[in-house]
């Protein structure tokens, strides 16, 4: 079953070019990229999806990362593209560097580049593994269980959010309400940080540009992209979210981004 999505902008008459495409995060949808989309589409032809259990995708169903991934470019595949340029933020990251890794294994030469924003390379230990399930797991029971509204209050309190104000994370209750909680739940378990590999070396020697975005104020993403050898920009006055508390940033350093691979 193919994921949802739109596009935007016009593609090229030859078909050649490379294709942005976007992954968002968990609880979001295509439409957290329109900031972004507005400005890019102007001179790239641009695709944005719908992950399982998301957006118009809400009713998609994943058992697995590998699952996800082979959903998101079978969906690519039935539109035509092959040669694409990948852009994810939290989640859509994680799948992004997964990607790259399957596409590199696979002896497959259609990534052009990846922009990663605020995304884990993964876990190198086996404890931070089952801390990290056992945590995964209690979130999706409550989003199984309890009213979404109420989850996603203290959802938004996690440490990871703290640039976030009051309003901010009203906005953001209310904008993700219309998620059904089994299936963020089912999504969350199957695409768990707990079962990723630890990507970083892998990442550090790919045939793919990749260039990680990540905002002042996310001291944990920070750290972690300061560490990678990857190359890498920092967002003042943002925190884990930069595409949408700094779209015009993000969209010119995307920009940017995509002029070097020409």
């Amino acid at each position: 079953m193919p994921l949802y999505f739109e596009t935007y902008g016009l593609p090229s008459k030859s078909g050649s070019e490379s294709v942005v495409v976007f992954l968002h995060g968990l609880l979001g949808s295509s439409k957290d990229w329109a900031p972004v989309l507005s400005q890019l589409s102007r001179h790239h032809y641009c695709l944005a999806l719908d992950l399982p259990g998301h957006g118009g995708s809400k009713y998609v169903k994943t058992d697995s990362a590998e699952h996800t991934l082979q959903l998101i470019l079978d969906t690519l595949k039935a539109r035509g593209i092959h040669n694409v340029i990948f852009v994810g933020y939290s989640l859509g990251a994680r799948l992004a560097m997964q990607l790259v890794v399957k596409a590199e294994e696979e002896h497959q030469p259609c990534i052009k580049g990846v922009v990663l924003e605020g995304g884990h390379f993964g876990l190198d230990s086996e404890p931070e593994k089952e801390a990290r399930w056992a945590n995964d797991c209690l979130w999706a029971a409550r989003f199984e269980g309890e009213r979404i509204e109420q989850v996603l209050s203290d959802w938004y309190q996690q440490a990871v959010f703290s640039s976030l104000n009051h309003a901010q994370r009203q906005i953001l209750i209310t904008k993700r309400s219309a998620n059904l909680g089994a299936y963020v739940a089912s999504m969350l378990k199957a695409t768990s940080l707990a079962k990723q590999a630890f990507l970083l070396p892998l990442l550090r020697v790919s045939r793919s540009p990749i260039f990680y975005v990540c905002g002042s104020n996310d001291k944990k993403f920070q750290d972690l992209v300061k560490r990678s050898e990857l190359s890498y920009h920092v967002v003042e006055k943002a925190g884990h979210n930069v595409h949408v508390e700094q779209p015009e940033v993000f969209s010119q350093l995307l920009t940017q981004f995509i002029k070097q691979l020409d």
